[in-house]
């Protein structure tokens, strides 16, 4: 009989931290999910603007998170993950409390607006902060060999809250309406920033050189693309899932955001190893296919139970595009330069997020609210054109990292 392997006491401590390090993410992120539902429907509803600015209310917290995504990054390489992780959580406390000002304020929608945004401007840049930290200490827990695996469970937190959030912040705005809703989501981040007091940090690389931003920028560009157009069919569920359904006077309309955080999250831990296995182009390729679908269901579904199954089938194609090109993204740099890479990385998909609101709450103005779905399986088909046009021989000289 062959002897059985030894189990690793220091690899399960470290996937202890990182399960740990996870589930402190998805409860402080609840704070961000809760909102997505209920700020369009507070800026279009309460406040009575049109679905533009409901569309610029949720978009301006991407918007402030791609302008800083540089500076997280930075942060982060010579600070340190932990310090960045709790500025992050710190500035989802200060948001949440500026936007709870909001709902005091509906005789002055113009006024509320502006104290909206600049919450939503904090949570931005708390979440770059936090965004980035996250995945620069789990690739330091458990090694860049596993950056996939750390990108897939993190993004597994990231819409697993997105899923509890969204019938969640609708049930907390029925019951004790935006203001109320708005202390809960500077309450979750409270609970993270205590519970990260006792764990451990990693090394950060203080003084090590640095190349222009842009230089590091030119090597992931193609990638940002990739995770840019994939961002799009979850911004359009996001900001428009809800207003759809209320249009079409669907029942339900609380379950698009967990429709999608569930089909991402099974995908997550079901198939969250594939691109380290097998690499991120293909895994990306398939899942912007299956994302383009799942968009283009819902543009064209009769009633709630197909644009349901629409927002699943998203869920279930957005779910591996990041850590499969993230994982790329993470092999091509120096590890001094990894949050810095992967900030510049991720600001592509917050741009998706940043801009599909307005613009398309503009389209659906015009042409109804089916056609931003239209526009997110556009997109989506796009990025797998993207990607399949990367899957070409290296040249070795070209794969060098960035020193």
């Amino acid at each position: 009989m062959s002897p059985q392997p030894t189990r690793d006491p220091a690899s399960d401590q470290s996937q202890g931290r990182l399960f740990i390090l996870a589930a402190i993410l998805f409860v402080s992120y609840l704070c961000v999910a809760i909102s997505l539902p209920v700020t369009p429907l507070f800026v279009a509803g309460t406040l009575g603007l049109g679905n533009f600015w409901a569309g610029l209310g949720v978009g301006s917290a991407f918007l402030a998170t791609i302008l800083t995504r540089s500076f997280a990054g930075n942060f982060v390489d010579g600070g340190g993950a932990k310090p960045a992780v709790a500025r992050g959580l710190a500035l989802y406390i200060a948001g949440g409390l500026v936007s709870l000002a909001t709902g005091l304020l509906p005789q002055l929608p113009w006024t509320a607006f502006c104290v909206l945004v600049l919450g939503r401007l904090l949570i931005g840049l708390g979440e770059s902060l936090v965004g980035v930290g996250v995945i620069a200490w789990g690739i330091g827990i458990v090694g860049p060999q596993r950056s996939g695996k750390v990108l897939a469970l993190v993004g597994a937190a990231l819409y697993g809250a997105f899923a509890a959030g969204g019938p969640l912040g609708l049930l907390l705005l029925d019951a004790i309406g935006f203001a109320g809703t708005m202390a809960v989501g500077a309450l979750l981040p409270a609970l993270g920033l205590l519970a990260i007091r006792p764990m451990a940090g990693v090394a950060a690389h203080p003084g090590a050189r640095r190349p222009p931003f842009r230089a590091v920028l030119g090597r992931i560009w193609l990638h940002g693309a990739v995770v840019s157009l994939q961002g799009i069919g979850f911004a359009a569920i996001g900001a428009f899932f809800s207003l759809h359904f209320v249009h079409e006077s669907w029942p339900f309309a609380g379950l698009g955001l967990t429709a999608f955080g569930v089909g991402f999250v099974l995908v997550r831990f079901a198939f969250g190893h594939l691109p380290d296995r097998i690499g991120g182009l293909p895994v990306a390729m398939g899942s912007l296919a299956v994302e383009a679908v799942g968009q283009l269901l819902v543009w064209s579904a009769g009633d709630p139970a197909l644009a349901l199954a629409g927002a699943f089938l998203t869920g279930l194609g957005c779910s591996l595009v990041f850590p499969a090109m993230g994982r790329e993204v993470v092999h091509l740099v120096e590890p001094h330069l990894r949050a810095t890479a992967l900030g510049a990385f991720a600001a592509f998909q917050d741009l998706a997020y940043g801009l599909t609101g307005p613009v398309a709450g503009l389209l659906a103005d015009r042409a109804g609210y089916g056609s931003v779905f239209l526009l997110g399986g556009t997109a989506a088909a796009a990025g797998f054109l993207t990607a399949l046009s990367m899957r070409r021989p290296r040249i070795a000289a070209g794969d060098r990292p960035v020193q």
